[in-house]
Protein backbone atom coordinates (compact mmCIF):
# COMPACT_ATOMS: atom_id res chain seq x y z
CA UNK A 1 0.00 0.00 0.00
CA UNK A 2 1.33 3.38 -0.94
CA UNK A 3 2.44 5.69 2.10
CA UNK A 4 0.26 8.81 2.50
CA UNK A 5 2.48 11.91 2.96
CA UNK A 6 0.03 14.82 2.47
CA UNK A 7 -4.28 14.44 2.27
CA UNK A 8 -5.84 17.14 1.01
CA UNK A 9 -9.21 18.18 2.48
CA UNK A 10 -12.29 19.64 0.96
CA UNK A 11 -15.00 20.51 2.04
CA UNK A 12 -17.74 20.96 -0.30
CA UNK A 13 -21.34 21.92 -0.41
CA UNK A 14 -23.35 22.56 -3.75
CA UNK A 15 -19.85 23.08 -5.87
CA UNK A 16 -20.91 21.08 -8.93
CA UNK A 17 -20.23 24.15 -10.94
CA UNK A 18 -16.26 24.12 -10.02
CA UNK A 19 -15.92 20.57 -8.82
CA UNK A 20 -13.87 19.06 -11.94
CA UNK A 21 -11.63 21.81 -11.90
CA UNK A 22 -10.68 21.88 -8.43
CA UNK A 23 -9.66 18.11 -9.17
CA UNK A 24 -7.89 18.73 -11.97
CA UNK A 25 -5.99 21.91 -10.39
CA UNK A 26 -5.40 19.45 -7.14
CA UNK A 27 -4.03 16.62 -9.19
CA UNK A 28 -1.64 18.11 -10.94
CA UNK A 29 -0.53 19.76 -8.17
CA UNK A 30 -0.38 16.76 -6.00
CA UNK A 31 0.87 14.68 -9.22
CA UNK A 32 3.59 16.96 -9.43
CA UNK A 33 4.56 16.61 -5.96
CA UNK A 34 6.22 12.73 -6.43
CA UNK A 35 5.16 11.43 -3.28
CA UNK A 36 1.77 9.14 -2.16
CA UNK A 37 -1.35 11.55 -1.84
CA UNK A 38 -4.96 11.57 -1.45
CA UNK A 39 -7.95 14.32 -1.80
CA UNK A 40 -10.42 13.89 0.45
CA UNK A 41 -13.95 15.67 -0.79
CA UNK A 42 -16.39 16.06 1.74
CA UNK A 43 -20.11 16.15 0.74
CA UNK A 44 -22.09 18.09 3.14
CA UNK A 45 -25.45 17.32 1.99
CA UNK A 46 -25.12 18.89 -1.12
CA UNK A 47 -28.54 19.11 -2.88
CA UNK A 48 -26.91 19.00 -6.69
CA UNK A 49 -24.79 16.84 -8.45
CA UNK A 50 -21.53 17.17 -6.10
CA UNK A 51 -22.17 13.68 -4.88
CA UNK A 52 -22.51 12.39 -8.18
CA UNK A 53 -19.32 13.72 -9.51
CA UNK A 54 -17.22 13.05 -6.57
CA UNK A 55 -18.59 9.51 -6.85
CA UNK A 56 -17.24 9.05 -10.56
CA UNK A 57 -13.78 10.30 -9.59
CA UNK A 58 -13.55 8.02 -7.07
CA UNK A 59 -14.08 5.35 -9.61
CA UNK A 60 -11.55 6.67 -12.32
CA UNK A 61 -9.03 8.07 -9.21
CA UNK A 62 -8.25 5.99 -6.19
CA UNK A 63 -6.27 8.96 -4.80
CA UNK A 64 -9.87 10.72 -4.54
CA UNK A 65 -11.71 9.76 -0.95
CA UNK A 66 -15.52 10.61 -0.65
CA UNK A 67 -17.29 11.58 2.91
CA UNK A 68 -20.58 11.91 2.37
CA UNK A 69 -22.86 13.19 5.11
CA UNK A 70 -26.45 12.68 5.94
CA UNK A 71 -27.19 15.89 5.83
CA UNK A 72 -25.75 19.20 5.58
CA UNK A 73 -23.55 19.53 8.65
CA UNK A 74 -21.26 22.80 8.14
CA UNK A 75 -18.20 23.90 7.11
CA UNK A 76 -16.47 23.58 10.30
CA UNK A 77 -17.85 20.08 11.41
CA UNK A 78 -16.77 18.99 7.04
CA UNK A 79 -13.40 20.00 7.97
CA UNK A 80 -13.19 18.03 11.63
CA UNK A 81 -14.18 14.97 9.14
CA UNK A 82 -11.47 15.61 6.73
CA UNK A 83 -9.08 15.33 9.85
CA UNK A 84 -10.93 12.67 11.20
CA UNK A 85 -10.46 10.13 8.25
CA UNK A 86 -7.27 11.43 6.36
CA UNK A 87 -3.95 9.47 6.85
CA UNK A 88 -1.52 11.69 5.69
CA UNK A 89 1.95 12.74 7.72
CA UNK A 90 0.41 16.23 7.02
CA UNK A 91 -3.18 17.42 5.86
CA UNK A 92 -3.86 20.78 3.37
CA UNK A 93 -7.11 22.74 4.17
CA UNK A 94 -8.60 23.82 1.10
CA UNK A 95 -11.78 25.31 0.15
CA UNK A 96 -13.04 23.50 -3.34
CA UNK A 97 -14.44 27.55 -4.98
CA UNK A 98 -10.26 27.59 -5.95
CA UNK A 99 -9.86 31.51 -3.93
CA UNK A 100 -6.87 29.55 -2.39
CA UNK A 101 -4.62 28.55 -4.71
CA UNK A 102 -3.53 24.91 -4.38
CA UNK A 103 -0.66 25.91 -6.64
CA UNK A 104 1.02 26.70 -2.90
CA UNK A 105 0.94 23.55 -1.59
CA UNK A 106 3.89 22.56 -2.52
CA UNK A 107 5.72 25.50 -0.99
CA UNK A 108 3.56 24.44 2.16
CA UNK A 109 4.93 21.43 2.30
CA UNK A 110 8.58 22.44 2.05
CA UNK A 111 8.00 24.93 5.01
CA UNK A 112 6.43 21.94 7.16
CA UNK A 113 9.66 20.04 6.05
CA UNK A 114 11.86 23.06 7.72
CA UNK A 115 10.30 22.19 10.93
CA UNK A 116 7.09 24.13 11.12
CA UNK A 117 3.92 22.10 11.97
CA UNK A 118 1.05 24.60 10.86
CA UNK A 119 1.63 26.55 7.57
CA UNK A 120 -1.39 29.14 7.14
CA UNK A 121 -1.96 31.08 4.48
CA UNK A 122 -2.27 34.68 5.04
CA UNK A 123 -4.40 37.18 2.37
CA UNK A 124 -2.69 39.84 1.05
CA UNK A 125 -5.49 40.82 -0.80
CA UNK A 126 -9.55 39.65 -1.02
CA UNK A 127 -10.27 39.74 -5.13
CA UNK A 128 -13.82 39.52 -6.15
CA UNK A 129 -15.39 40.47 -2.38
CA UNK A 130 -17.52 43.58 -1.64
CA UNK A 131 -16.25 46.18 0.55
CA UNK A 132 -18.91 45.39 3.12
CA UNK A 133 -17.69 41.89 3.17
CA UNK A 134 -13.54 42.81 3.27
CA UNK A 135 -14.82 45.50 5.75
CA UNK A 136 -16.26 43.14 8.12
CA UNK A 137 -13.77 40.45 7.87
CA UNK A 138 -11.10 43.17 8.73
CA UNK A 139 -13.04 44.55 11.84
CA UNK A 140 -14.22 40.70 12.76
CA UNK A 141 -10.10 39.46 12.96
CA UNK A 142 -9.46 42.22 15.06
CA UNK A 143 -12.40 42.36 17.42
CA UNK A 144 -11.36 38.47 18.06
CA UNK A 145 -7.56 39.67 18.21
CA UNK A 146 -8.60 41.82 21.11
CA UNK A 147 -11.37 39.86 22.88
CA UNK A 148 -9.42 36.41 23.66
CA UNK A 149 -5.72 35.47 24.82
CA UNK A 150 -5.89 32.74 22.31
CA UNK A 151 -3.29 34.15 19.62
CA UNK A 152 -5.51 33.71 16.76
CA UNK A 153 -3.51 35.39 13.46
CA UNK A 154 -5.50 37.82 11.90
CA UNK A 155 -6.71 37.93 7.71
CA UNK A 156 -6.70 33.69 7.68
CA UNK A 157 -9.10 31.22 7.24
CA UNK A 158 -9.09 28.00 6.78
CA UNK A 159 -6.34 27.25 4.24
CA UNK A 160 -3.16 25.71 5.94
CA UNK A 161 -1.32 22.80 6.51
CA UNK A 162 -0.62 20.65 9.69
CA UNK A 163 0.99 18.24 10.72
CA UNK A 164 0.08 14.70 11.32
CA UNK A 165 0.56 15.28 15.54
CA UNK A 166 -1.74 18.63 15.34
CA UNK A 167 -4.56 16.84 13.86
CA UNK A 168 -4.13 14.19 16.93
CA UNK A 169 -4.29 17.00 19.03
CA UNK A 170 -7.28 18.19 17.17
CA UNK A 171 -9.15 15.10 17.44
CA UNK A 172 -9.23 15.51 21.33
CA UNK A 173 -11.43 18.63 21.17
CA UNK A 174 -15.23 17.66 21.00
CA UNK A 175 -16.72 20.77 20.98
CA UNK A 176 -19.57 21.51 18.65
CA UNK A 177 -19.55 25.14 18.01
CA UNK A 178 -16.22 24.48 16.53
CA UNK A 179 -13.73 27.69 14.79
CA UNK A 180 -11.29 25.25 13.21
CA UNK A 181 -8.84 27.85 12.33
CA UNK A 182 -9.07 28.76 16.11
CA UNK A 183 -8.87 25.81 17.71
CA UNK A 184 -5.48 24.85 15.60
CA UNK A 185 -4.27 28.29 17.47
CA UNK A 186 -5.33 27.17 20.81
CA UNK A 187 -3.33 23.84 20.36
CA UNK A 188 -0.23 25.41 20.24
CA UNK A 189 2.59 24.13 17.99
CA UNK A 190 5.28 26.25 15.46
CA UNK A 191 3.30 27.95 13.05
CA UNK A 192 4.05 30.34 10.37
CA UNK A 193 2.38 31.93 7.84
CA UNK A 194 2.53 32.24 3.69
CA UNK A 195 0.99 35.34 2.21
CA UNK A 196 -0.93 34.86 -0.98
CA UNK A 197 -3.34 36.63 -3.19
CA UNK A 198 -7.12 35.43 -2.62
CA UNK A 199 -8.90 35.01 -5.74
CA UNK A 200 -12.47 35.38 -6.71
CA UNK A 201 -14.35 32.09 -6.92
CA UNK A 202 -13.92 30.27 -10.46
CA UNK A 203 -17.36 29.71 -10.42
CA UNK A 204 -20.54 29.75 -8.71
CA UNK A 205 -21.56 31.10 -5.67
CA UNK A 206 -20.49 31.72 -1.90
CA UNK A 207 -21.65 29.84 0.64
CA UNK A 208 -21.25 32.32 3.68
CA UNK A 209 -23.98 34.65 2.87
CA UNK A 210 -24.13 36.75 6.25
CA UNK A 211 -26.45 34.72 8.05
CA UNK A 212 -23.27 31.85 7.97
CA UNK A 213 -20.67 34.88 8.35
CA UNK A 214 -22.64 36.18 11.38
CA UNK A 215 -22.66 32.50 13.00
CA UNK A 216 -18.75 31.94 12.47
CA UNK A 217 -18.16 35.07 13.94
CA UNK A 218 -20.52 34.63 17.02
CA UNK A 219 -18.41 30.85 17.30
CA UNK A 220 -15.26 31.88 17.04
CA UNK A 221 -16.08 34.60 19.83
CA UNK A 222 -17.55 32.51 22.57
CA UNK A 223 -15.85 29.78 21.60
CA UNK A 224 -12.40 31.73 23.06
CA UNK A 225 -13.86 34.65 25.03
CA UNK A 226 -15.38 34.90 28.10
CA UNK A 227 -15.64 39.10 27.66
CA UNK A 228 -19.37 39.03 26.30
CA UNK A 229 -20.08 37.81 29.83
CA UNK A 230 -18.56 40.44 31.22
CA UNK A 231 -20.39 42.98 29.59
CA UNK A 232 -22.72 42.77 31.89
CA UNK A 233 -20.99 43.86 34.81
CA UNK A 234 -19.20 47.09 33.20
CA UNK A 235 -22.53 48.26 31.77
CA UNK A 236 -24.32 47.74 35.22
CA UNK A 237 -21.02 49.82 36.93
CA UNK A 238 -21.25 52.58 34.38
CA UNK A 239 -25.44 52.79 34.57
CA UNK A 240 -25.15 52.86 38.21
CA UNK A 241 -22.97 55.39 38.12
CA UNK A 242 -24.73 57.84 36.08
CA UNK A 243 -28.07 56.89 38.14
CA UNK A 244 -26.15 57.94 40.62
CA UNK A 245 -25.47 61.12 39.36
CA UNK A 246 -28.43 61.67 37.94
CA UNK A 247 -30.72 61.17 41.03
CA UNK A 248 -27.56 64.10 42.86
CA UNK A 249 -28.93 66.44 40.12
CA UNK A 250 -32.61 65.83 40.95
CA UNK A 251 -32.06 66.21 44.45
CA UNK A 252 -30.36 69.33 43.88
CA UNK A 253 -32.69 70.74 41.17
CA UNK A 254 -35.42 69.71 44.06
CA UNK A 255 -33.83 71.39 47.04
CA UNK A 256 -32.60 75.01 45.12
CA UNK A 257 -35.00 75.20 42.37
CA UNK A 258 -38.21 73.97 43.37
CA UNK A 259 -39.82 75.68 40.51
CA UNK A 260 -38.14 73.94 37.83
CA UNK A 261 -38.82 70.24 38.01
CA UNK A 262 -41.18 69.27 35.36
CA UNK A 263 -43.26 66.11 34.98
CA UNK A 264 -40.23 64.33 33.45
CA UNK A 265 -42.59 61.24 32.03
CA UNK A 266 -40.87 61.69 28.62
CA UNK A 267 -37.21 60.91 30.08
CA UNK A 268 -38.88 58.44 32.40
CA UNK A 269 -39.88 56.32 29.73
CA UNK A 270 -36.66 56.76 28.00
CA UNK A 271 -34.72 55.89 31.13
CA UNK A 272 -36.86 53.00 31.57
CA UNK A 273 -36.56 51.80 27.45
CA UNK A 274 -32.98 51.73 28.22
CA UNK A 275 -32.19 50.08 31.22
CA UNK A 276 -34.93 47.18 29.64
CA UNK A 277 -33.00 46.60 26.42
CA UNK A 278 -29.76 46.73 28.16
CA UNK A 279 -31.53 43.94 30.63
CA UNK A 280 -32.44 41.78 26.92
CA UNK A 281 -29.13 42.41 25.29
CA UNK A 282 -27.33 41.00 28.60
CA UNK A 283 -30.15 37.91 28.73
CA UNK A 284 -29.48 37.37 24.68
CA UNK A 285 -25.83 36.96 25.59
CA UNK A 286 -26.21 34.73 28.37
CA UNK A 287 -28.65 32.66 26.33
CA UNK A 288 -25.87 32.03 23.86
CA UNK A 289 -23.11 30.65 26.29
CA UNK A 290 -26.53 28.38 27.84
CA UNK A 291 -27.27 27.41 24.74
CA UNK A 292 -24.11 26.06 23.67
CA UNK A 293 -23.21 24.25 27.15
CA UNK A 294 -27.10 22.68 26.84
CA UNK A 295 -25.68 21.69 22.85
CA UNK A 296 -22.54 19.66 24.48
CA UNK A 297 -24.56 18.17 27.59
CA UNK A 298 -26.49 16.91 24.78
CA UNK A 299 -23.53 14.29 23.24
CA UNK A 300 -24.80 13.69 20.08
CA UNK A 301 -22.16 13.57 17.25
CA UNK A 302 -20.90 16.07 15.53
CA UNK A 303 -22.04 14.35 11.77
CA UNK A 304 -23.50 11.56 10.53
CA UNK A 305 -21.94 10.07 7.44
CA UNK A 306 -24.27 8.06 4.44
CA UNK A 307 -21.46 6.55 3.02
CA UNK A 308 -17.33 6.43 2.28
CA UNK A 309 -15.61 5.66 -0.73
CA UNK A 310 -11.78 4.81 -1.46
CA UNK A 311 -11.79 4.16 2.10
CA UNK A 312 -11.81 0.42 3.24
CA UNK A 313 -10.64 -0.28 6.50
CA UNK A 314 -10.24 3.07 7.24
CA UNK A 315 -12.46 4.16 10.50
CA UNK A 316 -13.04 7.92 12.04
CA UNK A 317 -13.88 7.80 15.96
CA UNK A 318 -17.43 9.43 14.87
CA UNK A 319 -20.34 7.80 14.62
CA UNK A 320 -21.57 6.45 11.13
CA UNK A 321 -24.06 4.19 9.67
Amino acid sequence: MEKIVCSVIVPMYNEEAVLHETYRRLSNVMEGFGEGYEIIFINDGSRDKTREIISELCGSDPHVKLIDFARNFGHQVAITAGMDYASGECMVIIDGDLQDPPELIPDMVKIWRSGFDVVYGKRKSRQGETFFKKFTAKAFYRILAHMTDVNIPVDTGDFRLIDRKVCEALKQLPERSRYVRGLMSWVGFKQTAIEFERNERFAGETKYPLKKMLKLATDGIMSFSYKPLKLATWLGTIISLLSFIYLIAVLIQKLFFPGSAGAGWTSLIAVSLFLNGITLLILGIIGEYIGRIYDEAKGRPLYVIKELKNMEGREGPRFKL
